[in-house]
């Protein structure tokens, strides 16, 4: 069988640059939480994408269960969040025991619908948070998603677990926000194998993160805990890890661009083909070479060719509302995410891929329109 062509594989420098300092890690002896790469991950991320101050975690997953505590949501709260997402932007929510209301989609960005979010604020108009999504690396139209949450004082809280690397009119996504969420799972553009960071620019509140995610414990000389604590820190030879991927970032975002642009030549002018939204205003980081097909050629049709093959892709997120677990809950649009769900197929998109590979993915496809 043909070698395995990944979705999005992990990718770590040709420089050697995270062994650097993870030895650093061992040679100090600092493996455990906390330590140098930790201290520096925290500030050389923050300085990345232009924020204050931020918190090295052990998910992106922890990092929006402590962003949803900072900004005081608990028991019973409202919070609004897209339904076409990954479930780890959803969890958190029940996590502090409130509510999520799902947000449809528009075509125009493929994340959170500027009119369906109105619609939900009116009937809605308590909720506590917003979460929005910049999937795929594509960020949201976060001028009016910004402008609807000031407008109705709510707050704001940016899953860009998908889009480091990624800008909205030349600001970073993950800026705009209260609290801004990334993740360095092992499938996303840079990776620690496993970890999160929560930004913002209120430093006290990151602080108080830090806190929270250390066991919550006080100042004092015996084990003393007055709050809820948890254990969300990141360690510090993943924090290794992240340093040296940081250093490749740009590197990422150009060959994953490239990957986008050659899948788009080479596959754009096939009947029923359309190409996720690239607007004036985004410079996305292309996570993932997403497309939609409206003609005779299906996405499972496309899949299973590429399976045959060796070869990894898959479906678009499947909407929460559509979920057994979360299908209960109240969803604010039309049909927009699931029109796109259904429709929607992620193409093989890792930074290790050379033309080679990319010439045979695209011939699979090709073959199946040209039977």
């Amino acid at each position: 069988m043909a070698d395995r062509i990944f979705l999005s594989s992990p990718h770590m420098s040709d420089e050697g640059y995270e062994r650097e300092y993870v030895k650093e890690a061992f040679d100090t002896n600092w493996i455990a939480p906390l330590g140098v790469n930790v201290n520096q991950f925290e500030k050389e991320l923050a300085e990345k994408v232009g924020s204050k101050s931020a918190a090295a975690l052990s998910s992106g997953t922890a990092a929006i269960h402590l962003a949803l505590k900072a900004v005081g949501v608990g028991e019973g709260d409202i919070v609004f969040c897209p339904t076409l997402t990954f479930s780890a932007t959803v969890n958190p929510i029940i996590y502090q025991n409130a509510t999520p209301v799902f947000i449809d989609s528009d075509y125009e960005t493929w994340n959170m619908c500027p009119k369906a979010l109105e619609e939900a604020f009116e009937k809605y108009p308590n909720v506590k948070a917003v979460i929005v999504v910049h999937l795929y690396g594509l960020s949201t139209d976060m001028d009016k998603i910004v402008e609807s949450c000031k407008k109705h004082n709510v707050a704001l809280i940016e899953d860009a677990a998908e889009s480091l690397g990624a800008f909205y009119k030349g600001r970073h996504t993950g800026t705009f926000g209260d609290f801004g969420i990334f993740s360095f799972n092992g499938n996303k553009i840079i990776t620690t194998s496993g970890g999160g960071m929560l930004v913002s620019d209120h430093e006290e509140r990151i602080e108080k993160v830090r806190f929270w995610a250390t066991q919550s414990r006080d100042q004092a000389r015996h084990y003393q805990h007055s709050e809820l604590g948890y254990n969300y820190r990141m360690s510090n030879v993943v924090a290794g890890i992240g340093r040296g991927q940081l250093k490749v970032l740009d590197q990422r975002v150009e060959k994953k661009k490239y990957i986008f642009e050659f899948y788009k030549r080479e596959l754009g002018a096939l009947d029923g083909v359309k190409f996720m939204p690239i607007n004036d205003w985004n410079d996305p980081n292309y996570w993932l070479s997403s497309m939609t097909l409206s003609g005779n050629v299906r996405p499972i049709d496309v899949m299973e060719a590429l399976e045959k093959e060796n070869i990894e892709s898959r479906p678009i997120w499947k909407p929460m509302h559509m979920q057994p677990f979360f299908e209960k809950y109240d969803f604010v649009g039309s049909n927009v995410s699931e029109n796109l769900f259904e429709n929607g197929v992620c193409l093989p998109s890792d930074t290790k891929m050379t033309d080679e590979d990319l010439e045979r993915v695209v011939k699979i496809i090709k073959g199946l329109w040209f039977e």
